[in-house]
């Protein structure tokens, strides 16, 4: 069995006093989700290791995500936030990444066809490709376009498209999202997440109405560009399991061969998040 590597994981404490969440910001449950909750799952389940992403409601407050990885070297890496409206938001990749951030997480909120053109967010596009860090979009299928128009500009940068640009999480799986989604294969430096298998399609284990989506994405993409993520907790709500999410990718989509599981469910994200042990 395949070691694999989680490649979308939120950790977060009920402790908020020496960790506060952004006033304003919604709850989510549970109360708490720290690494050894997360861990009495990923164990069982064959995975060893985790790329934590930080939680919106600690905003650019990475305290949290930061001391769970120094508390469990080798074993979690992160995806960050800055603020990309900031004059230099560089400055603050530069310092996470010098404590182990190998990730930048960036969202496009109300704006999807125009959030990426503000001074600072070209300014992390930029850092991204000098120091080898990776810019991870949540988006939707129509902020697909403006990444498209960013790869152009920054075709060194390392792109990572998180829950597969979350198509089909309307329960509608449409053709016309998949090609523009596949459009972005002719970038070398964009990869994509195959995560958040609960919230996509029928919403429903064993997931296997979202075969097709993912055959085409790796037929356009290939497995060294492709990653497996749960986006646990969030995976574990509402009856679904996490050995389930694991299941689709390990044991099922038969047009995998036992090299491309290696790659998906572990080697891309090794490379990328856990850069200083290269692929192995």
């Amino acid at each position: 069995m395949v070691e694999a590597i989680d490649a979308h994981v939120h950790l977060w404490t009920d402790d908020r006093k020496r960790y506060p969440r952004n006033p304003g910001e919604r709850d989510s449950p549970p109360p708490r989700f720290a690494p050894e909750d997360f861990l009495a799952h990923a164990h069982p389940a064959g995975v060893a290791r985790a790329v934590l992403v930080q939680m919106s409601f600690y905003r650019f407050d990475n305290s949290y995500m930061l001391d769970c990885m120094r508390a469990h070297p080798r074993v979690f890496s992160g995806i960050g936030i800055v603020d990309s409206l900031a004059a230099n938001p560089q400055r603050a990749m530069k310092e996470l990444r010098d404590k182990g951030v190998r990730g930048f997480r960036i969202v496009p909120g109300d704006t999807p066809r125009t959030w990426l053109e503000a001074p600072g967010m070209r300014k992390m596009w930029q850092c991204g490709a000098e120091l080898g860090l990776a810019i991870c979009p949540l988006i939707g299928p129509d902020a697909i376009v403006s990444i498209d128009r960013m790869c152009e500009s920054y075709p060194d940068t390392r792109v990572v498209i998180d829950h597969i640009a979350r198509i089909g999480i309307d329960g509608q799986i449409r053709d016309s999202d998949i090609r523009f989604l596949c459009g972005l294969a002719k970038h070398r430096s964009v990869h994509v997440k195959i995560s958040a298998f609960y919230a996509l399609g029928l919403k429903r284990s064993p997931y296997r109405d979202l075969e097709h989506l993912i055959l085409r994405v790796f037929e356009n993409f290939g497995p060294r560009r492709l990653m497996w993520g749960s986006d646990c907790p969030f995976q574990l709500q509402n009856g679904h399991e996490y050995k389930s999410s694991i299941a689709l990718v390990r044991e099922g989509l038969p047009f995998l061969s036992l090299e491309d599981r290696e790659w998906v469910l572990a080697k891309t994200a090794q490379t990328i998040f856990f850069a200083t042990e290269g692929p192995g």
